[in-house]
């Protein structure tokens, strides 16, 4: 029996996909994902739809409004607000009609950092400023998340769920360097043992083998995920070097999954070769033996997909599926 949610030679799309469309990206995702669908998000519909807003609209008891600078904390809840979780109950139900059945789906929020850094106050300074703001936001995070999942089980209770959190802004919390409102400084950083202990806090409500973090900058803090609960960090092997090599290495030998972005996540023609080459090369560097490579590595784009075309979505979708069958086969 596989220690992860999600089954051995498998991959998957990060999150957001072109278009504004929630039916046609489900039915995309289901077609071309089948062994781990996520639940997508289209960017192209608006605001509400992107990553911030999706999640913002998961928040209990922490209302947020659209200001100039982007989203904001609020007195209470608005227009803006009602429209992402329309935007979010719609999907709910697209996912619910058309997943029926699906052993295992993926869903994707904010991690409590990458929020506490997109979401402002309502003084314009990011909540990551305030450490007791920030401390009050991921608990809601929290408590939000569990409920989504909550829900999720309750329309499809014959399916696994994965939660991805993706945290592209933690280096940048980390090395103080989120920007003031005025531009000309940065936010104070917050201590490893601090945000460990605010993105694990949103990582337990899932279970144990379903828990992934996404960060698709050139520094993941690989033992700060570890340390933070994740069964998997999600990664762009386009901008690994042979200084996270190492940090890899101990997250994979300490029973952790790899998911690799082997694919560019926008273009206009790939090929099989050049992907296939990168992963091969990568894992002979790390010295893992193929039958782990099998076991630990899920195959993804580099990052999300909203500025793609549909067409380059499909193919790369593809040659992932085609990338993901060697790996299992262990024919690199």
């Amino acid at each position: 029996m596989s220690r992860y949610a999600w089954p051995g030679g498998a991959w998957t799309g990060i999150g957001s996909l072109p278009g504004a469309d929630p039916a046609e990206a489900i039915r995309l995702v289901l077609g071309e994902y089948e062994r781990l669908p996520f639940l997508p998000e289209l960017p192209g519909r608006g605001m509400g739809s992107e990553l911030i807003g999706r999640t913002a609209s998961v928040l209990v008891d922490l209302p947020v409004e659209l200001q100039p600078g982007g989203w904001t904390m609020a007195g209470r809840p608005g227009r803006d607000l009602r429209r992402a979780r329309d935007f979010l109950h719609r999907d709910l139900d697209l996912v619910t009609e058309l997943a029926a059945g699906v052993p295992v789906l993926k869903v994707q929020l904010a991690g409590p950092l990458t929020l506490a850094a997109g979401l402002e106050l309502p003084t314009l300074h990011k909540v990551i400023s305030d450490r007791g703001a920030t401390r009050e936001l991921a608990e809601s995070l929290a408590e939000g998340a569990a409920g989504l999942l909550t829900e999720l089980a309750r329309r499809l209770p014959d399916t696994a769920f994965v939660l991805q959190l993706d945290e592209p802004g933690l280096p940048a919390v980390l090395a103080g360097a989120v920007p003031t409102p005025s531009g000309y400084g940065t936010v104070r950083s917050v201590a490893q043992p601090d945000a460990t202990q605010l993105l694990a806090g949103v990582l337990a409500v899932a279970p144990v083998g379903a828990r992934v973090v996404h960060c698709c900058a050139a520094d993941v803090p690989y033992r700060l995920v570890a340390a933070a609960g994740a069964d998997a960090v999600a990664v762009d092997a386009g901008l690994l070097a042979a200084a996270h090599l190492d940090a890899i290495g101990e997250f994979v030998d300490a029973g952790r999954a790899l998911w690799l972005g082997a694919v560019p996540a926008t273009g206009s023609t790939l090929e099989l070769a050049p992907a296939r080459s990168s992963v091969r090369e990568l894992w002979r560097k790390l010295g893992f033996d193929d039958t782990v490579l099998a076991e630990r590595v899920v195959l993804t784009p580099a990052c999300g997909q909203a500025g793609a075309t549909p067409a380059y979505v499909r193919r790369s979708a593809k040659v992932l599926q085609e990338l993901a069958r060697a790996v299992a086969e262990q024919s690199l």
